[in-house]
Order: C-alpha cells, then structure tokens, then sequence
C-alpha cells in the first residue's frame, strides 16, 4: 500500500509528521510519500533509520498555515502539500492522504474534483468522523465539516457513519442514534425534528433521539450531529478531559498521602490517560470523497501521526469508500434522488 503523508501539516512540521511517518513505514512495511518541501523533508528523514524502509519524498513548493483561508488556499495555493497529496490520490500514485493541516482548507481542496478528490456520487456533503475517546469508542458525525446543516445532510452522516464502524471497527449492523437534547421525539429543534423521519425510514438500525450523556456512554455506535454541534461537543470533552486530568494530579500533590496514594495508582492513571488521549485515534475520516482522507489534530504528535496511517490502511483495506458509493444506492433516501 502507498500512503502519502503531509509533511508540512502539523503546528510543528515536519518533524512529528516525519517522525510519524517512518515509524509507520517501518510498523506496517507499506510505502510512505512525505509530500512537503524538499529541502526540509530529507534532512529530516536523514536522522532517522530508513534503512529497508520505503520512503519517497514528492516535493509541494507552497505551505498551508492553519492562519489561510480555505477559499485563498484553492486559488493561490495549487503547489501545496494539501493539493499534491490530494492529487497523489486522484491519479492512484497514492491508495490515501494524511495531514494534520489546516482543516478548512483540506476540505475545501478536497471537495472538488478540478483542484482535488470531489465527491463520491449522490453524496451532498462529505463529514468528518471522529472516534469518540470513551470506553466503548462510539463514531461521532459530523465532527466540524459542516455547521448548517440539512435533514437529508443528517441521513447521509448516518448511513456514512454507519459503514464505517461496519467495515473498520467490524461491528455489525451499528445502532445509530440522533443526538438530540431530550430522547422524545417531540425534542429538539426544526433540523432534528424533520431528520427523524427519514432515519426511521432509512433501513439503517436507527434507534432514536439519544443525549450526549448516552452517547458518551456508549448506547450508539454512531452519533450523528451537525458540524457546529459535533465540533462542540468533542472540543467541550476535551477541554473537561484535560482540567480533570490537572485537577487530579494538583490534589494528589496536595499532601504526603495523597502523593503515596497517587505513586501506587500511577498504572491505573496511566492507562486512563491512553484511553482519553486523542492521539491514540490519530485523525478523524473525511467521509463522502473520492478517496481515504485522514485528518489529525494540528498538534498531532509524531505517534498520533503513526495512528493515522494506520487508520487510514484500514480504510483502504475495507474498501469504506466503494461501501459508501453503494450503500448511498441501497438505502431509501440515500441518494438524495
């Protein structure tokens, strides 16, 4: 298999997703492509062991920064590592595309087809789909691609969503649930209330409104939102994870012991933290494109780069994105026809 990887995505390129990558091509024995400035890439790559490993450099002459404007980046930007890698993809040089980048302007690239991937046929609006960091590791969509958001948008999340836990996480026939502020059918607002129906009547295994509280518990396997909702969420579990995280650990020092008490539940704290930790996901599918597209955090960490990669192969292993463009067939309303 051959993923390409920006190489000038992350806040701190390249050297995490550099780091990343080759740990990835050395895990999994597939090839890498670092797609980024050259001149920056190889000496980077030089401190590492690459021996037997397969790693190509294909050079992008322009950098996205997380400060550009998605529709600047189409216009102006067409040698970015964005657009190559996008492109790497489209001719089949690429099975997929990783980047910890600028995420507007990933989505803006890759939407069309000129400049990028466009959209697998009948899909209205591709969506970001995020594995959510509790214990039963529910799919959240969409995750930010898309703040307004329709009903027939809404169906199409939940059936994207839907066979991408099938396919990946191997779970069959995945409960799918509404999140909603109340589980009545008469709650939430005019969006919520006009997708009801056309989940009920989808063939997908629908199980109603659900609240956050249950998502998070793990009593769906997909949770399908709006962009603006689903980016709050996970962005307000994050932010809680985090002051949690510090709380503990500043009453655990607040004392001799506590700080004993602390010392000898450090394993339990430890595995704790690798279950919240967002990298251990990598990045979040960009589902409804032409293509496996992974999208990290721009603070990835050359491990959660590694994960990414990995993520990706499965996607392409699957086959997540010929599923969606028959599913889209199969399912009643699906096409939007």
């Amino acid at each position: 298999m051959r993923i390409a990887v920006d190489a000038m995505g992350s806040d701190n390129y390249p050297e995490p997703d550099i780091a990343g990558a080759v740990a990835a091509a050395r895990d999994l024995g597939d090839t890498v492509i670092l797609v980024g400035d050259q001149a920056r890439i190889e000496p980077e790559v030089a401190r590492h062991n690459t021996a037997d490993l397969a790693i190509e450099v294909e050079h992008a002459g322009q950098v996205i920064e997380m400060t550009d404007k998605p529709a600047e980046v189409v216009k102006r930007k067409r040698d970015s590592s964005i657009h190559v890698g996008l492109n790497l993809v489209r001719s089949g040089a690429a099975d997929a595309f990783v980047t910890a980048g600028n995420t507007g302007a990933v989505l803006a690239v890759a939407m069309l087809r000129q400049v990028g991937l466009g959209r697998i046929a009948g899909v209205k609006r591709p969506a970001l789909a995020v594995i959510f960091p509790t214990k039963e590791r529910p799919l959240l969509i969409d995750n930010g691609a898309n703040a307004d958001c329709r009903p027939e948008y809404l169906l199409q999340f939940g059936l994207m969503g839907s066979l991408y836990v099938e396919r990946v996480l191997g779970i069959e026939n995945p409960r799918v649930g509404l999140i909603s502020n109340g589980e009545e059918e008469g709650k939430g607002n005019t969006l919520i209330k006009e997708t009801i129906p056309l989940l009920t009547g989808s063939g997908l295994n629908y199980v109603g409104n659900i609240e956050p509280k249950e998502f998070i518990k793990g009593q769906v396997d997909v949770g399908v939102t709006d962009g603006f909702t689903g980016n709050l969420m996970m962005k307000t579990a994050e932010a809680i994870g985090a002051y949690m995280s510090n709380l503990i650990r500043d009453e655990m020092m607040a004392n001799p012991l506590t700080i004993a008490g602390g010392l000898l539940a450090r394993p339990a704290f430890g595995r704790v933290r690798r279950r919240l930790d967002p990298n251990e996901v990598g990045g979040a599918p960009l589902l409804g494109v032409d293509g496996v597209v992974i999208i990290g955090h721009g603070r990835s960490n050359a491990y959660a780069i590694k994960q990414a990669i990995g993520q990706a192969r499965r996607m392409v292993e699957n086959q997540v994105v010929e599923a969606i463009a028959t599913g889209l067939e199969q399912y009643a309303g699906g096409s939007g026809q």
